[in-house]
């Protein structure tokens, strides 16, 4: 009995803490979800329209194409990694994490919870994304479901990313560190823009170490059926920092690393 009243609880606090998020992302909708949109219009308007009509082709298809995967997993990586680096460095800024601190729930719950509303905003912008890119350059499929497995899974490993930069961070600075130098340059190099044959030797080998790279492939499959790198190989990569991301964000929560004072 006291099991079923346990899971019942964790319930109620995972569902409370999602609720929160969802609520949150969808009361300040001018600023969580049009700016991403209006960003990705002008990438295919500059990159896919003006620039692609000098490119041509990328991989056999028309650039415009090419590009949409690497755009929608742009969006879905800055969006989830953002929100719950915003959302939980805010909780510690406001004080109210104490609450959760102090609560019966265990470390999991909360990482689930957060991790879940970030996973709601990536997914909500990647989804609005595509809609603009349907106007560009219409709409395809290839296989609907490493799609979408992989925007998810894509979307969890940087929302762990995210909750550690969150859990580190001592002020507002210090979560835009990590996206600014980290994840732009690495998305940039990850082939959202061109095909990682392109590159020279030494610098395709350098792209080669960097995970964004397989999870765009990953999704380039997915909507078109072209890929650079194993399709397999890209899912390895993914669950392998998004275990390694996972155990690490625990275990700075059940230690209350950078929470406790």
């Amino acid at each position: 009995m006291s099991v079923d009243v346990s899971a019942h609880s964790y319930w109620i606090g995972y569902k409370t803490i999602l609720i929160k998020e969802v609520t949150r992302i969808l009361r300040i909708w001018p600023q969580t979800l049009i700016p991403p949109v209006i960003t990705m219009t002008l990438y295919f308007v500059i990159f896919g329209s003006i620039i692609g009509r000098r490119v041509g082709e990328m991989g056999g298809i028309d650039y415009m194409e090419f590009i949409v995967p690497g755009l929608i997993m742009l969006s879905v990586i800055t969006n989830s990694y953002g929100n719950i680096t915003s959302s939980f460095f805010g909780a510690k800024f406001g004080k109210h994490i104490e609450e959760l601190l102090i609560s019966p729930l265990p470390p999991w719950i909360i990482l689930a919870g957060y991790v879940s509303g970030a996973l709601f905003r990536a997914l909500s912008v990647g989804f609005l994304v595509w809609l603009v890119a349907g106007f560009f350059s219409g709409f395809f499929m290839h296989n609907a479901l490493v799609t979408i497995s992989i925007l998810v899974m894509t979307a969890v490993v940087f929302a762990l990313g995210g909750f550690i930069n969150a859990i580190y961070a001592q002020k507002f600075d210090d979560i835009a560190i990590i996206p600014t130098f980290v994840l732009q340059p690495m998305t940039y190099l990850g082939g959202v823009f061109f095909s990682v044959g392109l590159l020279p030797g030494l610098w395709e080998q350098v792209a080669l170490g960097n995970p964004i790279l397989y999870m765009v492939n990953a999704l380039r499959y997915g909507m078109l059926g072209i890929t650079d790198v194993s399709l397999g190989l890209a899912y390895f990569m993914i669950v392998l920092f998004g275990t390694l991301l996972g155990g690490i964000a625990l275990f700075l929560l059940k230690r209350g690393t950078g929470l406790r004072t």
